[in-house]
């Protein structure tokens, strides 16, 4: 399974890095590897999310998510979009968008193709920034029945009850963000960069959302039995683990799944964004930027895959819950950066400790149910699980 999850990922790194070498000599080929590791652990918990929203889709929508997404991803988000960046802002040619990009300048250069993305930065965090937040906001304003920081968690769950309250608490932010953080001259930009932001979510995720209930419930791939599926006779949204064995977790296909790829690409950019400016205080290359942090992408998508078919989401319950309040940190991080230089080490440091720390949880939550239930393995019943925490 590794092999052929991650076998274009492993064919493309070494594309890469030869590309990288024949570029840019020794010095290319370490900075463009430097990238490659650098995007992979900024972006894990990316990978964790996309997860969540995949293994909803159809197998057609999962190969469309590594084929069309990765060049989106690839060759999109990590190439073309810097350039159209600086081609808006500076009123440049796409030609001499891309000529100033060759000419390498650095970032403290005014009128370098770094300088001007670096310019571009408050409007792009905003966007981003707000993006991720209210997909965190969503996320812990919903009343669970697992629930990881449960002293947290379950308070906000209730909290959501109150409709809109996402909405209303990322807008105070933004507005803090724009009055507090960002330069004078461009509070209007950030503003509306980050309500455009937000708008970009409600809808993607809404509309997503809206199709689904419309559509006729597909059998998942594993159920053989081929029957009909029924509405669940309660309320509550059963567990991920338990839907699967009971033949319940519909896919979604057709227009539905099409705005779930779309909102994943979405996530994905806005996971991108202050990768590709962070990535010009390694180089100011725009080509060995775009080799390492491309590759990299690969591997967020490979990881995507491999996470939805080995079931390790429904393995580790907690490891969703450690990759939102991840991306919740994130969120945060990149309104702070529309002032202050913010390195992606620390990104990334934040992110991975608190998937690693949801994941001891699910280790130990999962230790003490199999003690409890001696046989269960693996299969405990999570209602159990709720209990235990």
């Amino acid at each position: 399974m590794v092999l052929r999850i991650f076998g274009w990922s492993f064919g493309v790194t070494v594309i890469g890095l030869l590309l990288a070498l024949w570029y840019g000599g020794p010095a290319g080929l370490a900075i463009a590897a430097i990238l490659i590791v650098l995007e992979v652990s900024v972006s894990f918990d990316n990978a964790v999310v996309n997860a969540t929203v995949l293994e909803r889709m159809s197998p057609f929508w999962q190969k469309l998510f590594l084929t069309l997404g990765v060049l989106i991803a690839v060759f999109g988000m990590r190439l073309v979009f810097p350039l159209l960046i600086v081609g808006i802002t500076a009123h440049l040619s796409p030609t001499e968008a891309v000529s100033l990009a060759l000419e390498k300048g650095p970032a403290d250069e005014p009128g370098s193709y770094a300088y001007l993305l670096n310019e571009a930065h408050p409007a792009i965090a905003a966007f981003g920034g707000m993006f991720l937040l209210m997909l965190f906001l969503d996320f812990i304003f919903e009343q669970r029945d697992i629930t990881w920081l449960s002293w947290l968690e379950r308070p906000l769950g209730r909290m959501g009850k109150l409709d809109m309250l996402g909405v209303v608490v990322a807008s105070v932010l933004l507005l803090l963000a724009a009055t507090q953080l960002a330069p004078e001259d461009k509070t209007a930009t950030v503003l509306m960069s980050g309500v455009l932001g937000m708008v970009t979510y409600i809808l993607v995720n809404g509309l997503s959302g809206l199709l689904e209930e419309h559509e006729v419930p597909h059998v998942d791939p594993e159920d053989e039995s081929g029957s009909e599926l029924l509405p669940a006779p309660s309320t509550e949204v059963p567990p991920r683990s338990a839907a699967k064995a009971n033949g319940e977790l519909a896919l979604k296909t057709g227009k539905a799944a099409f705005f779930s790829f779309l909102y994943l690409e979405v996530l994905d950019a806005s996971f991108s964004f202050d990768g590709v400016i962070g990535a010009f205080a390694i180089t100011s290359d725009p080509i060995i930027i775009a080799i390492g942090l491309g590759v990299g992408a690969m591997y967020i998508r490979s990881l995507t895959v491999y996470l939805v078919r080995k079931g390790t989401l429904d393995e580790y319950v907690y490891l969703e819950h450690g990759a939102l309040w991840a991306i919740g940190s994130l969120a945060v991080l990149l309104l702070l950066t529309i002032k202050y230089h913010i390195p992606e080490v620390v990104t990334g440091l934040i992110g991975v400790g608190f998937i690693a720390a949801a994941l001891v949880s699910s280790v130990r939550l999962n230790r003490r149910n199999s003690e409890n239930t001696p046989g269960a393995g693996s299969s405990q019943d999570l209602d159990s699980a709720t209990a235990a925490v």
